[in-house]
């Protein structure tokens, strides 16, 4: 909300002096008569208490003032008889004195007599609304004028109980505030506060509590407690199992005979995955822990870095001959706020608290500002707009004359409630409701909302852009088809591979010549029948061997003796079951390829550091020591492995990647980019598998030129990229594997419901351009009806230029594309890419980079000014999810990563159906209706202001004080409106079963300038309505005027309530009872609040004119003629043009 403050709050400190002194007042008072140019005037003067209820309706200022209510009336168009001889009667009283000596001079006053005038329309537009005005005031004057006097007493000695009347107690009171305008007044101020000393209270227990924790530091005169507050670069710190690593630090020992541990990252880049750490080797070897002070070390670490998946840095020890220098990466560290795995872990600081690479990468996210948000801010500006404009109107009417800035400022005092600041409060307070109600909805379980401020995005959107793995497929991988060049094998063809293997390795074991047996099956010339055979069943097994070998996974076994849950590594000697044993890896590719190989008889059942072991279908064990491996990086799109054969000593480097990082590495072949294109169109993921055979030359000088390479300090990441690179040429192509990624459950009747409301679906994906096209096809994205236009490749600009033109030729087909003619187009035609992408009802972007996902975030916002939603899973999707206008979270097998980072977190794809359809839309018409009502709020009671001072020509003087105008926005009102937040047009199932409703809500129609000026008028009628029919209505005392136009205010508030409900809640019914009850008990404590002057009108409240019929019928009266109408034109606009909702409930 835009909060009016600056110069207002300026201003309001600069009329407060005015009050202090009644000497300034007599002034005013002398310049008003100059203004009007009375020639007879009733000024009824005493001592009142007026409260300023203006900055943010937080604080109420009492301060006992000396003013009056002016009733000046305009006599110089008037005809009064025997002028002359009253004006010595009614001296002009320019001081204090006067005023106080010449109150028995009231009485003394004649009424005007009025002599007849010229009744035409030219007569009333010249003039006559101010002769009708000032008529009113003539006799509302005549009638008020009466006070309260004081009278002589009798008092008994010693006998107070004796006295006829009640006399106030002889108590001195200096306080400006009491329960009834203290309480509500700060009401607002107080809860904003406490809601942030509540988060904050909570951050410091959070804080203190990680800062409290103990960690076990190793010294020269053995371990001491430290807190992790306390930790220091250059100490060694012992991390026991399933602690939190304090800080980051370089792996120098374990407890694990393997030198390495598992450590789990998900609360540093969300990755469920454990990741393996290894220990330097230097360090691990020495006998006991104590000797690590006995050694002359040193770490060389980079400058604190940003990126947590690469680190440079060398160990150095000095003391030995010759010294011993060992290069580090990031599989030597030990990020903070990750959490060990397995084994007891001993690391030395390199970077402490801010510079810890969890902090570096913990960024304060965006504010959010939600469309409605944006929408009331420009209502805002308008009404701060029209307070100005209505206080400088009634300025000018007065004729500017005298301190006339002074009355500007108390008219913006006056007219402040124009301005809802207490709206704020209201939606928030409302957005909290909403967000508790999304995650209180069973048929959504595990939703969570992130982002409190703009749940009412949900029901304003127009594009969603969603990722592909994890997103709208399970990220549950099966594999599908093997494809060896000449023959495919799919699922229905399985266990003849494994007869193949089964067949190689029985007869590698039944060769008993007693020589070492080797790996590899025989190869002895037969016939030419079984030559075939043979030949493709030793292909088949070094494929099969191939993907055994090449990843990163490691088998963990569940402890038997341990503690349930825990885990430990296999040992060579130890009875390797398959009942216990679980795959842990940084891809589900990874872990689907190898519980494949074991389906078809050759299981990974060990890997440590250094060497891995295979269990063979006859359940022989194959050892093969792993002396390098290539990571795969996004960059590479591809990993590999040195391996040696324990049997025969072979040395092979495998090889497996993305066939465009593979295609210039394999050797030629005429099949491989069509069986990739075919796979792809059938929905799977391909992955190229080759080999390399290396003799021990070959790889002594490879080891020589890495580990130099690794040494580096500058540019290490290159140099050692290149030395990988010349290893990988004309590698052998063994076989081509497909993958298939489920889909997620209901994301056809999802997408559907999303199309059919409206929605335009884009799909990010870094995958192939035929495998993108096909989940589109099978998940409904694009549907059967559908063409669909494959963007070719494009390089050059005029190559762009003409794709372009030949796609601006279709109509009504959803447009593939690939990152790169993305990147292309945007640079020399983004504007016009982004307008024919827009009118696609469908657009897959495959290849995009998590850099191109949030540029076209950012392109749709910018070219279209509509609402846009991310949706991911995956750490590639967060920069996605942060830049869209609203971001939804899947919690996947990736991790949690963008669960964390969106503003809105589900577990399944299909639930972000029912939270934009029902709990999106519920959110803005709510928010709509809350937002209007608070704003009608305020207006109604300024206008009936305005009439009050125009009436009394234009007199700065409120027309409620104190508890009534901080009790009007509180107690009274605040229950019905914010029981809003309970309504709904829609019941859930209409709105599932009909998402077309959803349409409506992108237009914005619940809230605009003209549902704005609709209220503005209602508001305008009924203050008006309320004001005049006080005056009229009212009876000899002025403080009747009070009780009806506020009491006709409360009524006439909770029944526009009722009228503005469309689905009553038992709440609702009790919130409206509540306020009406509040105020009726109320009363009792509000006397002095329902008269102007504690001496002119009477301190106390006519408790009998109140409970009579009369006031009864025309509160009554009042309360009617302002909400009849209203009703009147509902009923009518439902029965001849009903909104498009209820034409389905009914």
């Amino acid at each position: 909300m835009i909060y009016i403050k600056g110069w207002m709050i300026a201003s309001l400190f600069a009329v407060l002096p005015i009050f202090h002194k009644s000497k300034i007042l007599v002034d005013m008072l002398g310049q008003v008569h100059k203004i009007f140019g009375l020639k007879t005037f009733l000024i009824k003067f005493h001592v009142v208490k007026i409260t300023f209820c203006y900055f943010m309706r937080f604080l109420v200022i009492k301060n006992t003032l000396v003013i009056d209510l002016l009733f000046l009336f305009h006599l110089a168009r008037y005809q009064v008889e025997d002028e002359s001889s009253h004006l010595d009667e009614m001296p002009l009283m320019m001081s204090e004195e006067g005023f106080e000596n010449d109150e028995s001079d009231y009485h003394t006053l004649p009424r005007a007599r009025i002599s007849q005038r010229k009744r035409g329309l030219e007569w009333f537009i010249c003039g006559g609304w101010k002769f009708l005005c000032t008529s009113c005031s003539d006799w509302l004057i005549n009638i008020c004028r009466r006070k309260k006097e004081l009278k002589a007493r009798t008092v008994w000695l010693g006998c107070p109980e004796k006295c006829e009347e009640k006399y106030p107690k002889n108590a001195i009171k200096n306080q400006k505030y009491n329960v009834f305008t203290f309480i509500p007044g700060g009401f607002v101020l107080t809860v904003t506060v406490v809601r942030e000393a509540v988060d904050e209270y909570r951050r410091y227990k959070r804080d203190k509590e990680m800062n409290s924790q103990l960690y076990s530091k190793l010294t020269v005169r053995g371990k001491v407690q430290v807190k992790s507050s306390d930790i220091q670069v250059g100490d060694l710190i012992i991390v026991e199992k399933n602690q939190r690593i304090p800080s980051d630090m370089v792996f120098l020992r374990t407890s694990e005979k393997t030198g390495s541990c598992f450590i789990r990252t998900d609360q540093l880049d969300g990755e469920t995955d454990w990741k393996l750490k290894v220990a330097v080797s230097c360090t691990q070897r020495l006998p006991a822990l104590g000797d690590l002070f006995s050694i002359n070390a040193y770490v060389y670490a980079q400058k604190p870095q940003l990126d947590i998946h690469s680190f440079e840095g060398t160990f150095t020890r000095e003391d030995s001959d010759p010294a011993v220098h060992e290069s580090l990466s990031i599989e030597n560290t030990l990020w903070a706020s990750t959490v060990v795995a397995s084994g007891t872990v001993i690391g030395v600081v390199i970077y402490t608290g801010k510079e810890t690479r969890s902090v570096m990468n913990t960024s304060n996210p965006k504010n959010k500002v939600g469309l409605l948000d944006l929408e009331l801010n420009q209502l805002t500006k308008a009404l701060f707009l029209a307070l100005v404009a209505l206080s400088i109107v009634m300025v000018t009417l007065q004729g500017f004359v005298g301190p006339w800035y002074r009355n500007l400022f108390r008219f913006l005092l006056l007219f402040s409630y124009i301005i809802p600041i207490s709206l704020r409060v209201n939606l928030d307070m409302g957005k909290a409701a909403y967000g508790w109600m999304i995650m209180k909805d069973d048929n959504i379980p595990g939703t969570v909302v992130r982002t409190s401020t703009i749940p009412e995005e949900l029901g304003r959107l127009v594009y969603l852009l969603t990722d592909k793995t994890g997103t709208l497929t399970q990220n549950e991988m099966i594999f599908k088809r093997l494809h060896l060049g000449t023959v495919s094998y799919g699922t229905d063809t399985m266990d003849e591979i494994q007869s193949h293997i089964i067949n190689s390795y029985s007869q590698v074991h039944s060769q008993n010549s007693g020589s070492n047996v080797s790996s590899t099956p025989s190869r002895k010339p037969q016939s030419s029948a079984p030559k075939v055979r043979k030949s493709v069943s030793s292909r088949i097994h070094e494929a099969v061997k191939a993907i055994a070998l090449c990843h990163n996974v490691t088998p963990v076994y569940e402890s038997r003796a341990g503690v349930s849950g825990e885990t430990e590594y296999a040992e060579v000697d130890q009875d390797f079951s398959d009942e216990n044993r679980a795959y842990q890896a940084s891809s589900p590719d990874e872990v689907a390829l190898v519980q494949w190989t074991e389906s078809v008889g050759l299981t990974l059942v060990n890997r440590d550091l250094t060497s891995m072991q295979l269990k063979t279908p006859g359940g022989h064990i194959l050892t093969y020591y792993i002396l390098q491996i290539f990571p795969f990086t996004s960059e590479s799109k591809r990993m590999g492995i040195i391996v040696r054969d324990e049997s025969s000593g072979d040395i092979t480097f495998y090889m497996k990647g993305a066939d465009v990082a593979m295609s210039t590495i394999v050797q030629y072949n005429d099949w491989l980019e069509e069986e990739c294109g075919n796979m792809a169109r059938e929905g799977l993921r391909t992955l190229v598998v080759a080999k390399k055979s290396l003799t021990e030359e070959q790889y002594q000088d490879f080891e020589s030129r890495y580990n130099q390479a690794k040494l580096s300090i500058h540019d290490r990441n290159l140099k050692v990229a290149a030395v990988v690179e010349s290893l990988e040429r004309e590698m052998e192509l063994l076989c081509l594997t497909g993958v298939e990624d489920q889909l997620q459950a209901d994301v056809r009747p999802t997408l559907e419901m999303l199309r059919n409301a409206g929605i335009k679906i884009w799909m990010l994906t870094g995958d192939k351009l035929e495998t993108a096209t096909c989940i589109a096809k099978s998940s409904h994205l694009v549907s059967r009806t559908q063409d669909i236009h494959i963007f070719r490749p494009v390089t050059t600009r005029g190559e762009a230029h003409l794709e372009l033109n030949a796609f601006r030729r279709k109509h009504d087909c959803a447009l593939v594309i690939s990152g790169d003619s993305l990147e292309v187009c945007l640079k020399y035609y983004e504007h016009e890419f982004v307008e024919l992408a827009c009118q696609c009802p469908a657009v897959v972007c495959c290849r995009c980079s998590p850099t191109q996902k949030a540029h076209i975030v950012k392109l749709l916002q910018h070219h279209t000014g509509k609402r846009t939603c991310a949706i991911g899973d995956g750490g590639n999707d967060v920069s996605m999810i942060q830049a869209a206008d609203c971001g939804i979270g899947i919690e996947g097998k990736e991790g949690k990563q963008a669960s964390l980072a969106a503003d809105f977190s589900i577990t399944q794809f299909k639930h972000i159906g029912r939270l934009l359809m029902v709990h999106g839309r519920n959110s803005y018409k709510r928010s709509a209706a809350l937002g209007q009502f608070v704003m009608h709020r305020g207006l109604i009671i300024s206008t009936m202001q305005a009439v009050f001072s125009s009436v009394f020509y234009f007199a700065s003087v409120p027309l409620y004080q104190g508890f009534l105008m901080v009790g009007y926005a509180t107690i009274y009102t605040m229950f019905p409106v914010f029981s809003l937040v309970l309504d709904q047009d829609v019941k859930p199932e209409m709105a599932l079963l009909y998402p077309e409703l959803y349409k409506d809500l992108t237009k914005g129609r619940s809230l605009s300038f003209k549902t704005f000026l609709i209220w503005v008028l209602i508001s305008i009628y009924q203050g008006g309505i309320l004001m005049y029919g006080a005056l009229l209505l009212f009876e000899s005392e002025f403080v009747h005027v009070v009780a009806i136009s506020f009491t006709a205010l409360i009524l006439t508030e909770l029944l526009m309530v009722a009228l503005t409900i469309r689905t009553w809640h038992w709440l609702m019914v009790v919130a409206e009872f509540l306020s009406l009850g509040c105020y009726v008990a109320s009363l009792a404590f509000l006397n002095e609040y329902f008269g102007i002057g504690r001496v002119s009108f009477g301190a106390f409240l006519d408790v009998a004119f109140i409970t009579t019929v009369t006031f009864l019928w025309k509160v009554s009266a009042i309360t009617v003629v302002s909400c009849l109408p209203l009703y009147i034109l509902k009923y009518l606009k439902r029965k001849f043009s009903p909104p498009s909702y209820s034409k389905l409930t009914s």
